[in-house]
């Protein structure tokens, strides 16, 4: 609400809000000192306005009659402070129109102005004609490729040539122009006037030029579309296309998306705080907005979205909207702990640098600062993003918040823990993740057992990079679901569309070319209550095994073979322990006697990462067919090892599991790193997983622990320093695999200091600060042993992947580790 001069007329206005659980107001003089006064006129709190004149209050009780005051000057009216209810007091904020078209900005409960762009199919068509500019670059976080549109009036036509000696392919392309010339399903009818698979590369005035050509593309609706909205931190809404989105992708399938900034990021209005309550009930304003509006079929909307936008989508949908019809998070976190501080380890590696990047982003726009678009916006004239900065100096501290939460303090780290929560989740849902994912970690398979809310839930976990959620095989997946639970449609034509633009998209995800959509049953349904029958037979949970080896050369994002599940953890899994021996063994018994081994713990014995070079799609990236990682070798004495004997059959392994060792140490804490790897009958050595501990931070939570899925407390009050010249139990628990062990290989375990093994996260500050003498005993007394969750009965190809090849997990010639013998 704006406010008026005080009585002698000198002061100026300024605007005031309440929020949820916060009070904020803008147009204040810079510096000048605001006190929040409750209804008894008792001082709350008081703070000095920033250098835009914006000041925000947190933690503030809801009630009525809150008062703003700035000293010698205005007094607000009253004012009420929301609690966190998902519904407003008000649903009239959802009547507020939007254009069905365009940047434009959307008003949340509390007055706030969110920067959106919404992009109809036909922004496919405006891109490839030159109507709108190609989507810029993505900011420095390792982001997601842009689809090269462009290039696609010139492919169309090539593609489905080609496309029709793919076997599968061709059948779904001369079904779907049977039925879209007998007019019989109605899906077909509504789209056929835009239906032009086979002379999508024609021009009118002869030129190569696609800017200069008249461009039919297959699929472009009139009227109401099916919408899905895109919802996160980066420059989602820049005019000139999503950074690091990937709605582009859902245009071309005949979706309209609506790219949205979360508040205190880019344009949009507000102060940034990492997923904070009012942060997730924007997302059901916005949610409920959009599905207003006329042009959203249905009156419903789904989500979209891959890492942050995937993540964003669990925290809106535990808010229940109610026009909220499905969402599909891809690459996500199951807890921000397993990311931030693994075994209770900071990652100094890609999660504290994007820490670093959101609150350079959450800054106020300006030529070194905030998102560069922004800054962009306001220089060509955009008074609404100008004035939205007013709040962004008020953003929570997050690299101060991170310090503070080293440990686990449930009121801070619960909300912000996905797998607390998801059981709220309702509606159908669509989930992707990687056992091997450079950025979030492979921690996401817990979420699948803890999403009790729906039964319409589907889940694909295979071995990969971050951006093989969108591999062929999910990819299919992903469309069906769309079309089957957000246009409630037959995917059959935006299946075969899919069919036809896979190699561009591919070529700019994963920066390899050639890659097709392998064939899909669900999308030769002609009907929709067919299809979805069709898709409703498939098993919950999916595991895609050996993801680079399926394909006609290494690397390339194809599985060798993949299993379905009802439930995870998986049916009969067997909690199968291996137990350390002498002379590195690994062995299905505790040993007689009584050992040790013991190594220098040394966190700079390896580099701290073991890849270097481009974290994405470009040449020679961690995303193309076989980067070139430089997994090293622990040198002498500074890790031990233990092998199994040759597996006599094939052993699957799908969970998680943990590594129970019997730790002297010589300093009160130690970090410790296992890592879990295949030794070959070739002489080749495949990484598989790792898992993390802080020694002194042991203590496990009884209360969430399980035999095959251990959790550390993390709690302060658990923290206990390893005692001198004893040996204490210490679990390591591991990140989750899907991985089949082939016979006549071994399994390995390498227990050492933290850092060498994963290409961007790494632990700098790993303690102690120095090396440390660790010794790690195995008797009967003693028995430390590797447990890991084997599937029996899974059937995967006999033959060794390519080395490399396996995506996501890096091959090396086997290097074999004597372990240094300790007095137990």
């Amino acid at each position: 609400m704006p406010v008026g001069a005080g009585a002698t007329g000198a002061a100026p206005a300024f605007d005031a809000h309440g929020s949820v659980e916060q009070v904020y107001a803008t147009g204040v003089t810079p510096g000048a000192e605001v006190t929040l006064t409750d209804a008894g006129g008792n001082v709350v709190q008081a703070k000095s306005a920033d250098s835009l004149g914006g000041v925000l209050f947190r933690e503030v009780a809801p009630g009525r009659d809150y008062l703003l005051e700035v000293a010698g000057g205005p007094r607000s009216k009253a004012l009420t402070v929301l609690n966190q209810r998902p519904a407003p007091p008000s649903t009239s904020i959802y009547e507020q129109k939007i254009e069905p078209h365009g940047y434009q900005y959307l008003t949340t409960r509390d007055g706030t102005k969110l920067a959106i762009d919404v992009h109809p199919p036909q922004d496919v068509a405006k891109l490839i004609t030159g109507a709108i500019p190609n989507p810029s670059e993505g900011s420095g976080t390792p982001g997601l490729p842009e689809l090269p549109l462009g290039e696609l009036t010139g492919k169309l036509g090539e593609l489905e040539e080609k496309l029709k000696e793919v076997p599968g392919v061709g059948e779904v392309l001369e079904k779907l122009k049977s039925i879209a010339q007998r007019r019989q399903v109605q899906a077909s009818k509504r789209h056929l006037k835009s239906l032009a698979l086979s002379n999508a590369t024609e021009t009118t005035n002869g030129s190569s030029d696609p800017k200069a050509s008249a461009v039919e593309l297959p699929y472009i609706p009139t009227g109401p579309t099916p919408t899905l909205i895109e919802y996160g931190g980066y420059g989602f809404a820049n005019p000139a296309g999503p950074e690091n989105g990937i709605s582009l992708i859902a245009n071309l399938l005949g979706f309209t998306v609506v790219d949205v900034n979360m508040r205190g990021t880019g344009c949009s209005g507000g102060a940034f705080d990492f997923f904070e309550p009012l942060q997730n009930l924007d997302g059901y304003d916005v949610v409920q907005t959009i599905a207003q509006q006329p042009w959203a079929l249905h009156h419903e909307v789904g989500m979209m979205g891959i890492s942050y936008g995937g993540i964003s989508q669990l925290f809106t949908a535990a808010t229940k909207p109610p026009a909220l019809a499905a969402i599909t998070p891809l690459s996500v976190i199951d807890n921000t702990q397993t990311t931030l501080y693994p075994g209770g380890i900071l990652n100094t590696g890609f999660a504290l640098e994007w820490a670093k990047e959101r609150v350079h982003d959450a800054e106020a726009a300006g030529p070194d600062s905030g998102q560069a678009w922004s800054y962009k916006q306001i220089q060509g004239g955009d008074e609404t993003c100008k004035a939205n900065q007013a709040l962004h100096p008020e953003a929570v501290n997050l690299l101060q918040k991170v310090k503070e939460n080293s440990h686990y303090k449930p009121a801070v780290a619960d909300p912000l823990a996905p797998i607390t929560f998801v059981k709220k989740i309702d509606v159908p849902t669509f989930m992707a993740c990687q056992w091997t994912d450079e950025q979030t970690g492979g921690h996401c398979p817990t979420l699948a057992e803890h999403m009790t809310g729906t039964t319409k839930k589907w889940f694909t976990f295979t071995n990969g990079a971050h951006i093989d959620s969108l591999d062929p095989a999910t990819f299919n997946r992903w469309v069906d679901f769309l079309e089957l639970y957000v246009a409630k449609q037959s995917p059959l034509v935006a299946g075969a569309v899919a069919h036809l633009a896979a190699p561009l998209i591919f070529q700019e995800a994963f920066g390899i070319s050639g890659l097709t959509l392998p064939p899909d049953p669900v999308q030769l349904n002609p009907t929709y209550s067919g299809a979805l029958a069709a898709f409703e037979e498939n098993k919950q949970v999916r595991v895609l095994f050996d993801n680079g080896a399926g394909g006609t050369a290494p690397g390339q994002p194809y599985p060798s073979s993949e299993a379905s599940f009802s439930q995870f953890p998986i049916p009969g899994t067997q909690a199968t322990t291996w137990y350390l021996a002498p002379g590195g063994a690994l062995t299905s018994k505790p040993p007689a006697g009584t050992h040790a081994d013991e190594f220098t713990w040394d966190a700079g014995a390896l580099p701290l990462q073991d890849f270097t070079g481009d974290t994405g799609s470009a040449a020679n990236g961690l995303w193309t067919e076989t980067p070139a990682y430089h997994w090293e070798q622990s040198p002498p004495g500074s890790a031990v090892s233990y092998l199994t004997e040759p597996l006599a059959t094939n052993t699957t392994v799908i969970g998680a599991g943990a590594v129970n060792v019997w730790v002297r140490s010589s300093t009160p804490n130690v970090d410790l790193q296992a890592t879990i790897s295949e030794v070959r009958p070739d002489g080749k050595e495949t990484f598989v997983q790792n898992g993390w501990v802080r020694a002194d931070e042991r203590k496990l939570d009884a209360a969430k622990s399980t035999k095959l899925e251990p959790v550390l407390s993390l709690r302060e009050s658990d923290v206990e320093p390893m005692p001198a010249n004893e040996f204490v139990k210490v679990t390591i628990p591991l990140y989750y695999e899907g991985h089949a062990y082939r016979a006549g290989s071994r399994i390995r375990v390498t227990i050492a200091a933290p850092n060498g093994t994963q290409p961007i996260w790494d632990f700098e500050e790993a303690e102690p600060a120095g090396k440390a003498n660790v010794a790690i005993a195995f008797s009967a007394q003693d028995p430390s042993n590797l447990l890991l969750p084997v599937v029996p009965g899974v059937s995967v190809s006999s033959s060794l992947p390519p080395c490399p090849g396996l995506r996501g997990e890096p091959c090396r010639d086997y290097v074999p580790l004597t372990n240094r013998v300790a007095t137990p």
